[in-house]
């Protein structure tokens, strides 16, 4: 059984990230790039259900920059058997990712494609979805378990009133939430094998795929900052400002 696991390049969540000065974006010169933590997640899963015997291979997909050849290797080293490099230099939307990875699932006949529910950077929360419908595959969001046997995959999955189990047939798509597991400590002799894994790189023309952008950023702007809090003397004080002041009551 074959195993797709998208992987993104993003901003490292440790940093603090500045808007432009002109608002057209964020700031990424200079800064510290890593795996997206989710989908460093998935593959973690993946690599798991390798470990167990029930997956044969996992490949890793990731598209932008050449850069990214970067999270693909640390991808690798996690434990993906090789990578596949959709380079562009285009800011890829969620639907020209999925779009990508539909043309990927096509061509690679995965029986499972496992990717982070989102990445810390757009916060979309599309990508698996849109790939999904795109293929006609059943979806599994926001997993935190994975269960691969007897055919099918069940997941349980974290929603607004607690927990909820799924059973899906093969192929299948599953994104990934926190609680799913904790990703490995890589270590360097594993990195110095990733170096040696295939890697192939290719264009979203060579799939057939248009990745020009559909939305146009208007404007990024920092977040309000948060006034100071205050202290009341009492309670009936408290209540009076939220009803008057706060207008939360």
């Amino acid at each position: 059984m074959k195993v797709l696991v998208p992987v993104k390049r993003v901003v490292d969540y440790n940093v603090k990230v500045r808007v432009k000065s002109d608002g057209s974006g964020v700031d990424i010169a200079n800064v510290k790039m890593s795996m997206n933590p989710f989908d460093e997640i998935a593959l973690e899963e993946a690599t798991r259900l390798k470990e167990s015997g029930k997956v044969t291979e996992v490949v890793a997909v990731s598209v932008g920059v050449a850069q990214c050849q970067e999270t693909l290797r640390t991808g690798m080293a996690i434990g993906a058997d090789r990578g596949i490099l959709v380079e562009t230099n285009v800011e890829t939307e969620p639907l020209a990712v999925a779009k990508i990875m539909k043309a990927l699932a096509d061509k690679e006949q995965p029986q499972l494609i496992i990717l982070g529910k989102q990445a810390i950077d757009d916060d979309s929360n599309q990508t698996g979805q849109m790939l999904a419908s795109l293929l006609g595959w059943p979806q599994a969001t926001f997993a935190s378990k994975v269960v691969l046997e007897d055919g099918k995959v069940t997941v349980t999955r974290e929603v607004d009133g607690g927990l909820e189990t799924v059973a899906l047939s093969l192929p299948a798509i599953v994104t990934t939430d926190l609680r799913l597991n904790e990703p490995r400590y890589v270590t360097l002799p594993n990195i110095m094998k990733a170096k040696k894994k295939p890697l192939e790189t290719i264009k979203p023309e060579d799939l057939g795929v248009d990745v020009t952008p559909r939305l146009k950023t208007l404007k990024v702007v920092e977040p309000a900052k948060r006034s100071a809090g205050v202290k009341v003397p009492d309670v009936a004080t408290l209540v009076q400002k939220l009803r008057t002041e706060a207008k939360v009551i």
